[in-house]
């Protein structure tokens, strides 16, 4: 391991660290800040409890991937540290809220009524003796907040905030599993540490549990929110006040979109640009992050443009495809660079012996023993215009689907979990695992050639539109499939098959 490897993954680490730290801090902070008063509210008018508690729930109860697309589209396509941020301290409020309620309404009757009886306004009876004696309660309810968000900051990684996810996620796609444990035992880690720090801060609150009528303790609050505003504020500062980089360079979340990000990244990083990567975004955030500006380039597909932003459901052909394509990211204010040179389209697959077993070679041998038989599918697959017009023109159903992330998609059907699955043309586990790609007769499955999407901001830059313009039509599809087949059947680093496509491709 070379000296320049090393340096190179301390930086990612501390990135990721960083991030992961600064999005947890800067949530809960802001959580406490809300939920706290909030709390207060719901225990001082009892008849806002039940909707705030029913509203915070409700939040709660949503999945974070899906809040986290909420919180995009909300922002207009706008991705990275503000949406992640935003979806984290909504999830971070309910336990702090609920453990206010559950402190203030603990203080002892007797006491309030010695505080009142020596003439304590209710405001004073609130700051000096109820919120202090509430305090342990309280701040057990910030550490359960903080382990969530802690846990939940993975998911960051899905809307372009850096944390321990990149480590997770990117491992899951590329089979790397020392990539995943150290992602998960980072992040449990930092969760361990922060809640042992928080927790012997609750425990000196407990010990001075009966320092409830002094000013001291008054003051001792306002000051500690203060010091909390603060912190929060010094947070988010250092955040917004890294330095700039030329190029945002976007993917979605598998192998092959991790190559060509970082095939593009060494090429402008070559030229003398300075540039990010954005990895893991979804079809739907990753285009709209590309309108508004929050990326600025990335390989998309035609066939997901057509049927997940068009909204087309017929099948014309590629040309037409490719040509109405082009028109529409044109007028949706985005830069066509140009074709990448290669498809990657859907395609069922099955294992080659299990196929000649069943007698199956094309998608119409599947119309009468599909339901006897089990699929599986990627995360979008089954939702996708390629699988509704195989159930319409075909008439194949399937007795089982199952929903995979697509890196363990190819070992289910290797394994025989699974009896077909919707295989990538350009995939090099298609070879390894000796699958058969089922004939099409009656084009059920969209075209799906690469092309590389620019925002409207680097369009007023030459230079890097010129780098860009010199990938159009130069990766093959055999090319593209041996990069695939180095990751996800060697093992070998990402870096590996980007500087195998550099190579091809000069």
């Amino acid at each position: 391991m070379s000296d320049s490897f090393d340096l190179q993954f301390l930086q990612n680490f501390l990135g990721a660290l960083q991030g992961h730290l600064l999005l947890t801090l800067a949530s809960v902070s802001v959580g406490i800040i809300v939920s706290v008063p909030g709390g207060v509210l719901a225990h001082q008018f009892p008849r806002a409890k039940q909707p705030l508690m029913l509203v915070i729930s409700v939040i709660q109860t949503i999945p974070g991937l899906a809040i986290l697309a909420l919180v995009v589209a909300f922002l207009g396509g706008r991705i990275g540290f503000l949406p992640a941020f935003i979806a984290l301290t909504l999830y971070s409020m309910l336990p702090i809220v609920r453990n206010t309620i559950a402190g203030l309404e603990g203080v002892p009757i007797d006491v309030s009524e010695a505080a009142r009886g020596i003439g304590m306004s209710r405001r004073q009876r609130l700051l000096l003796v109820e919120l202090p004696l509430s305090k342990p309660v309280i701040i057990a309810g910030v550490r359960t907040s903080v382990v969530w968000t802690v846990g939940m900051a993975t998911l960051a990684t899905l809307v372009g905030a850096p944390s321990f996810g990149n480590y997770i996620f990117t491992g899951l796609q590329t089979r790397n599993l020392e990539a995943v444990v150290l992602g998960s035992v980072a992040s449990a880690a930092l969760a361990l540490i922060l809640d042992a720090g928080i927790g012997l801060y609750q425990k000196r609150s407990s010990e001075r549990k009966r320092e409830i009528v002094s000013g001291r303790s008054f003051f001792s609050a306002r000051y500690q929110l203060v010091v909390l505003m603060i912190l929060t504020l010094g947070l988010i500062a250092i955040f917004w006040s890294a330095k700039p980089v030329d190029v945002v360079v976007g993917a979605k979340g598998y192998t092959e979109q991790h190559i060509l990000a970082g095939l593009v990244s060494a090429e402008l990083t070559r030229e003398g640009f300075k540039t990010e990567k954005k990895i893991g975004l979804g079809s739907q955030v990753i285009f709209e992050a590309l309108r508004g500006n929050s990326i600025d380039v990335y390989f998309e597909y035609s066939g997901t443009v057509w049927a997940g932003h068009m909204d087309r459901e017929d099948n014309p052909g590629p040309k037409v495809i490719r040509e109405e394509v082009e028109r529409y990211v044109k007028n949706q204010g985005i830069s066509f660079v140009g074709f990448g040179g290669f498809e990657n389209r859907y395609a069922l697959a099955m294992r080659r012996d299990r196929a000649e077993e069943l007698g199956v070679s094309s998608l119409k041998d599947l119309t009468s023993i599909g339901t006897s038989i089990k699929a599986g599918g990627d995360l979008e697959f089954f939702g996708r215009l390629e699988w509704l017009r195989t159930h319409q023109i075909y008439g194949v159903d399937f007795g089982e689907k199952l929903t995979f992330d697509s890196s363990l998609m190819y070992g289910a059907v290797a394994s025989g979990e699974v009896d077909v699955i919707s295989a990538y043309t350009t995939d090099g586990r298609v070879a390894a695992y000796d699958l058969l790609l089922l004939d099409d007769p009656y084009n059920a499955m969209l075209s799906y050639d690469a092309m590389i999407l620019g925002s409207e901001r680097i369009t007023q830059r030459p230079k890097i539109m010129d780098v860009l313009a010199r990938l159009a039509n130069r990766i093959t599809d055999s090319d593209m499939r041996e990069a695939n087949r180095m990751v996800d059947v060697e093992g070998l680093p990402v870096s590996a098959a980007v500087a195998f496509l550099q190579s091809a491709i000069d």
